[in-house]
């Protein structure tokens, strides 16, 4: 009742016309509870009633008359009339239910022919999901019957004859076992019962014999009789659903076959995807698996059929999907691995999948689009797929052979088998040929120990490589940050490059903090100064937040790591400068008058940036914040500096410069040399998404670009493909743009294109370009930051104690929770440790130990087992010895070799008895 609120139905067979009508508007007017659905019944000949009751014969006709759109005898009776033939049956729903619109769901306006869903445009849809008549053509996978709508007859389709290539699998599993079992509980409920049935009538039969004793009265022999019987045919019964039982128990355990038949839909090939049929109806279609999963080209166009039997997986009530979802995707994914299969078979991808293509006709790179209509793309089409036709009146279906004036021709609805030019199959009587589906096995490849080490070693890289790549470009500041890193990777450093990091630097002076960023009376930026731009700080480990960390300290800070000091005067305030991490810099300090420190100039300042003079005009100011200028008091003192080399990464260098007039120390950001390779870079970022074709060992594959990167004076692009051997090549691979191991298929779309491609575009355009100096803010870190940081620290050490603290520790967690950080300090981890190894273990051992238990008593119960199993296989072999010797007793020319011989000779001989 999902499309309208009623429905009447005609059906004629056997000389007998019924008229069954299920009205919701009957129940709801009449104010019914329970069912009541009329069902007069006529003969097909004469028009007579078909009842012994006229007086509800005349109640079910009345009740037609007026709730259906036929109101006389005369309308009915022309409903039986359209029902062509001796037998048939007629579905006419009315009352259809309606949109918000008022328009009903179901147009039956738009094609006379058809009846479609309302509102459903043809583009992007499924013909299938918006057409009943397309949707009726495949509704069963072997058509035996016609199907008519509004008066025309449907074409109905064997989709395994209108593929291109079929092959089938043969699959067999043990994991459909849901069904199975439910029809083994039913067996054996309904055995049970019988078995109880057929005691309780023995029991009966030898109660009444003991009860007539010597009574040989007839009728005292006939009660008799019937009761034995009655206990006979109890007993047999019991006995069948007993053998029914256990056939199902058998069939339980034994495994499922099934049968899935591939091929390439050469006419749409935008119609792809797996058929899934029940007992020969249609319950999911285009079910997209395995490769086709991926989005790309690999195993496009190839549409897959599988017939389910009930046993193995049991649709829903309405018939539209399947009732274990879990055994349902088990089918999918054994069905996608049969898919990839498939697709090294027919060798599409090893020829090329766009020349493939092109031999059809599909010219267009947008996979949507129709295949060309000349005449030589229908003619290619037509050769590699013969036409299949149903009889109308037989029924048996006909494989046409090909003929060059049949390549546009339509064929009418009462197609019939004297129509056949095949001189063979040209009468009904001829049998049906079967269809020639070649075989298929699915081949799992088995690897070597040396190919498993390397694939795996390959995939240890290419995880390092990605976490490489996310600890440049993410900075781990909390655990919501730690929990975004993928989970193949570890995120613990390796040695190589792990380095002591250097203790936070002590506040800033007050008379530093308080200096204001811009003098009064200083002048407008000028044009010299270097603009830093966006690149430079997207690229890792040089955030702006790195760079803002550059800052004066009160006295120099004495670490592990080496870093270059400007002292100022009886301030003793120190200029931090920080590089990269991993970019070492020493310390260098001293006080010398400014007249030294121009003669005799530091070798090693020679090679970068030196602390010179800012000329008047000047910048001084920029409008962004990565570089400072920080005002220091005036106090007699004079600065003297000694710059250290530093490395940089791509021409870019740290100047630090003094100017007395206004007392300002500026740091200065400049890019010199990167700037061309910089704008290549992002140019060549256009090119994700691209769909190329790549060469591996001299096959072509089919990919797509997800990355581009600049080695040296070439771009390499990183191309994913869309379908490999995986025992052979990886999913990606970096090839050289413009190599003869790469050509390009087609220009990106939209919808391809990476989404930082796009992003970086825009940043670009965003750009200013009108400032050419860079301002650094002063650092904001004081001492209450730093406190809160060390009391989060303790915080978080104390939540790790508390959390992993062994039961015997001395010290228990309320102590634990109420230390400072003083006593964090002396807290005896060792021991911590040693107690929280030695409970692992205790706790390891006796896992170990519960296992070793359960290991003995399994193979002793084993043992048991085994042992009981040869005493019943003795006695089983013992007792046949005894029978055959009985049988040739009795009858001394038998002949029995086997035990199944004897076996089976005994049973037939316990049936004919019976």
């Amino acid at each position: 009742m999902r499309i309208g609120k009623d429905f009447i139905l005609f059906t004629k067979k056997d000389n007998t016309m019924t008229c069954l009508l299920l009205s919701r508007t009957f129940h709801e007017e009449e104010g019914i509870d329970e069912v009541i659905v009329p069902l007069p019944t006529w003969n097909a000949r004469s028009r007579e009633p078909l009842t012994d009751n006229m007086e509800k014969f005349a109640i079910e006709t009345e009740l037609i008359y007026k709730y259906s759109p036929f109101k006389s005898e005369w309308e009915v009776m022309d409903q039986f009339n359209k029902i062509r033939g001796e037998k048939g049956t007629l579905v006419i729903i009315f009352n259809l239910k309606l949109m918000d619109n008022g328009e009903p769901e179901l147009d039956v306006t738009s094609d006379p022919q058809d009846i479609q869903m309302a509102e459903t445009p043809p583009e992007g849809t499924k013909p299938e999901r918006r057409s009943f008549r397309a949707y009726a053509a495949v509704l069963y996978i072997d058509p035996r019957m016609r199907i008519f709508i509004n008066g025309h007859k449907v074409q109905t389709k064997r989709l395994s004859c209108c593929l291109y290539k079929p092959r089938m699998y043969k699959y067999t599993s043990n994991r459909f076992k849901t069904r199975a079992e439910q029809e083994v509980k039913k067996a054996e409920h309904l055995a049970r019962i019988a078995e109880e049935k057929a005691r309780e009538a023995e029991s009966k039969a030898r109660a009444l014999e003991l009860r007539l004793g010597g009574d040989l009265t007839r009728e005292s022999r006939v009660t008799l009789r019937q009761v034995q019987n009655s206990a006979i045919t109890m007993r047999r019964e019991a006995d069948v659903k007993k053998r029914i039982k256990d056939a199902k128990q058998r069939a339980l355990k034994e495994p499922k076959e099934l049968n899935f038949i591939f091929g390439v839909n050469i006419e749409q090939r935008e119609l792809d995807g797996m058929f899934i049929y029940n007992c020969s109806r249609l319950i999911k279609m285009y079910e997209k698996v395995g490769p086709q999963l991926e989005g790309g080209m690999a195993c496009g166009g190839v549409v897959g059929v599988v017939d389910v039997p009930y046993l193995v997986l049991e649709p829903t009530h309405n018939k539209q999907d399947f009732a274990d979802a879990k055994e349902y995707r088990h089918l999918l994914k054994a069905m996608g691995e049969h898919l990839a299969q498939y697709w090294k078979d027919v060798a599409i991808a090893q020829r090329g999948i766009i020349k493939f293509w092109d031999e059809f006709g599909y010219l267009s790179a947008n996979w949507n689009q129709p295949p060309s209509s000349e005449l030589r793309y229908k003619r290619r089409r037509a050769m590699e797929i013969p036409t299949t036709i149903q009889c109308d009146v037989c029924l048996k279906w006909r494989t046409l052979p090909f003929q060059l004036s049949s390549v546009e021709k339509s064929y009418p609805d009462t197609w019939v088998c004297s129509m056949n030019p095949d001189p063979e199959q040209d009468r009904c009587e001829a049998a049906e040929q079967k269809q020639k589906v070649p075989l298929g096995t699915l081949k799992k490849d088995l690897k070597s120990n040396e190919e498993k080490q390397k694939q795996l070693t390959e995939k240890i890289r290419q995880q390092q490589k990605k976490l490489e790549a996310l600890q440049k470009t993410t900075p781990i500041l909390s655990q919501a940050d730690l929990k975004k890193l993928p989970l193949e990777v570890t995120t613990r450093p390796s040695r190589e490059h792990t380095r002591t990091q250097r203790p936070r630097s002590p506040p800033l002076p007050d008379v530093i903090k308080n200096a204001p960023s811009r003098p009064p009376g200083s002048s407008p930026p000028h044009k010299s100064c270097t603009q830093l731009k966006k690149s430079s700080s997207d690229r890792p480990n040089t955030s702006s937040p790195k760079l803002s960390s550059m800052l004066f300290e009160e006295e120099a800070s004495t670490s592990r790591t080496h870093h270059h000091t400007v002292t100022a005067g009886k301030s003793n305030s120190t200029l931090k400068t920080l590089a990269k991490p991993g970019t070492s810099m020493k310390s260098l300090s001293g006080q010398q008058s400014p007249k030294s420190s121009r003669e005799t100039p530091n070798p090693k300042a020679a090679k970068v940036p030196a602390i010179r003079k800012s000329a008047p005009g000047r910048c001084l100011q920029a409008s962004s914040t990565r570089k400072r200028a920080l005002n220091i008091p005036e106090d007699g003192s004079e600065e003297e500096s000694e710059p250290k080399k530093e490395r940089t990464k791509r021409g870019k260098f740290l100047a630090v410069k003094d100017e007395k007039d206004s007392n300002e120390v500026v740091v200065e950001l400049t890019d010199s040399a990167g700037e061309e390779e910089l704008l290549e870079l992002k140019k060549a970022q256009k090119d994700k998404g691209l769909h190329v074709e790549v060469r591996v060992n001299k096959e072509w594959f089919t990919g797509r670009v997800t990355a581009v990167e600049r080695v040296r004076h070439a771009i390499r692009w990183k191309v994913k493909f869309d379908y490999v051997p995986t025992d052979t090549t990886p999913r990606d691979r970096w090839v050289e743009k413009g190599s003869e191991d790469v050509r390009l298929m087609k220009p990106p779309s939209p919808e391809y294109q990476a989404p930082d491609t796009q992003q970086e575009e825009e940043v670009v355009m965003a750009e200013p370009s009108t400032s050419d100096c860079i301002r650094i803010e002063p650092d904001t870190t004081g001492p209450s930051s730093s406190q809160e940081t060390v009391d989060l620290l303790v915080q978080i050490l104390r939540n790790c104690l508390r959390y992993f603290l062994p039961p015997s520790f001395p010290i228990s967690k309320n102590e634990l929770s109420s230390m400072g950080s003083e006593g964090l300090l002396a807290f005896p981890l060792k021991e911590y440790f040693k107690q929280y190894e030695m409970g692992l273990q205790n706790l390891c051992n006796s896992y170990q130990t519960r296992a070793d238990a359960r290991a003995k008593a399994s193979e002793e119960n084993l043992r048991n087992l085994e042992r009981k199993l040869r005493e019943t296989e003795e006695k089983l072999q013992k007792l046949r010895t005894n029978i055959m010797a009985l049988l040739q007793k009795v009858q001394e020319d038998i002949d029995i070799n086997t035990d199944d011989e004897l076996d089976a000779y005994i049973e037939d001989l316990i049936m004919k008895g019976d």
